[in-house]
């Protein structure tokens, strides 16, 4: 009688249940890696200073950034295409909805990259193109975003707490703001070059305000109820992002409004920038320091690598960035070794977080769910006597 040989499995790697089980925890929080991979990119080759090599090795950090936005656009694809579900608990879950903004920023920032740095290699109409793309797309998510998640923090969610990561919606206009000034020169001259500055000026004005809006909250929240938990705590960082991304966005608003606006308004502009960039600067150094006290705190504390260790990348990002704005338009020395020293921070702390995130991806540590509730003890009697 013959005998049938045993069939040989395919490769777990390869098999598309598989594939799709292994998104099913990857939540929105993951495009973190990209903004705050981008921003190396940008804020490195915009520095007011001469380092050999540092714009090619920003270009190259810039492409693994656009690989990482395509790697993550597929894999959330598939969440949402095999684990809705899993993607809806994700909207009505008040510590996951608000990392929806960080979609937003992380198209705007590869696409603000590929005009910055990705020029270089792929050609400037090429850069105008994919940035249109990536701008366009962003700040449609961002805005919808803005709205959206508040929206879902009033009437579905129950909230416990303030949390830095109520941010993360609103500040995503800000980066379109900033990043939007790019594509004026672009554009014909008069009214689309008006029109898309003027609506940068007024999506600042969005995110600002709505900024105001939830910083006492944030900030009461840790006077009232003491430090965050461990886990938590560098999500103090992401206050760091409206304040070092709005004075960006002011600072670019001057660099673009020359002849696009009447003389009176581009002048206003570029006193704007210095005369609010300075003083949200200093304050962003104030909570940079009292954040940093607070990391250090946890750390001793034992706290350990999370997810949540990328919000000392593109938040600290955009303060060099500000930095350097406030350098062009000052003149002044202190705001270049500023940025100089943002940025070597920046990239310490996204060489941690990245080398940390690979080794959790390779473990599967990262992508694992939430492991099984332990069963409370079993109630028994004793006899005492």
């Amino acid at each position: 009688m013959a005998t049938l040989a045993p069939s040989r499995p395919a490769p777990l790697a390869t098999t598309p249940g598989v594939r799709a089980a292994a998104v099913r925890h990857l939540g929105p929080h993951w495009y973190a890696c990209v903004m705050g991979t981008a921003i190396v990119a940008t804020a490195g080759a915009t520095l007011p200073v001469h380092v050999p090599g540092l714009r090619t090795a920003c270009t190259a950090v810039w492409a693994l950034s656009l690989a990482l936005l395509l790697a993550l656009l597929t894999a959330r694809a598939l969440h949402w295409a095999h684990h809705r579900d899993r993607a809806r608990e994700h909207l009505m879950d008040p510590a996951v909805a608000p990392f929806y903004g960080c979609l937003s920023m992380a198209l705007l920032a590869v696409g603000g990259g590929t005009m910055i740095v990705g020029k270089d290699w792929i050609g400037l109409p090429a850069a105008v193109a994919v940035d249109t793309v990536l701008f366009t797309a962003g700040t449609a998510v961002g805005l919808a975003a803005a709205v959206t998640i508040p929206y879902l923090m009033v009437a579905r969610h129950r909230i416990e707490s303030a949390s830095p990561v109520w941010l993360l919606p609103v500040v995503a206009p800000m980066v379109s703001a900033a990043l939007g000034p790019l594509l004026v020169p672009h554009l014909p001259a008069g009214q689309a070059q008006q029109t898309l500055l003027i609506a940068c000026h007024a999506m600042f004005g969005i995110s600002l305000l709505a900024t105001l809006v939830m910083l006492p909250l944030i900030f009461g929240r840790l006077v009232t109820g003491g430090p965050l938990p461990l886990a938590l705590t560098p999500t103090l960082f992401l206050v760091l992002g409206p304040l070092g991304q709005s004075t960006t966005a002011a600072s670019k608003f001057a660099d673009a409004a020359p002849g696009v606006l009447p003389a009176p308004y581009a002048t206003g502009f570029a006193a704007f920038a210095v005369l609010y960039g300075v003083p949200v600067t200093g304050f962003a150094l104030l909570w940079l320091a009292l954040a940093g006290a607070m990391v250090v705190r946890a750390r001793r504390q034992g706290m350990g690598f999370a997810m949540t260790w990328w919000a000392f990348t593109f938040p600290v990002g955009t303060c060099v960035t500000g930095a350097e704005g406030l350098a062009l338009h000052t003149g002044l020395d202190v705001f270049r070794w500023l940025a100089v020293g943002l940025y070597a921070f920046l990239v310490a702390a996204w060489l941690v977080s990245g080398c940390h995130t690979v080794r959790g991806l390779v473990s599967g540590a990262l992508l694992a769910g939430p492991g099984p509730v332990r069963p409370a003890p079993r109630a028994v009697t004793a006899r005492t006597t």
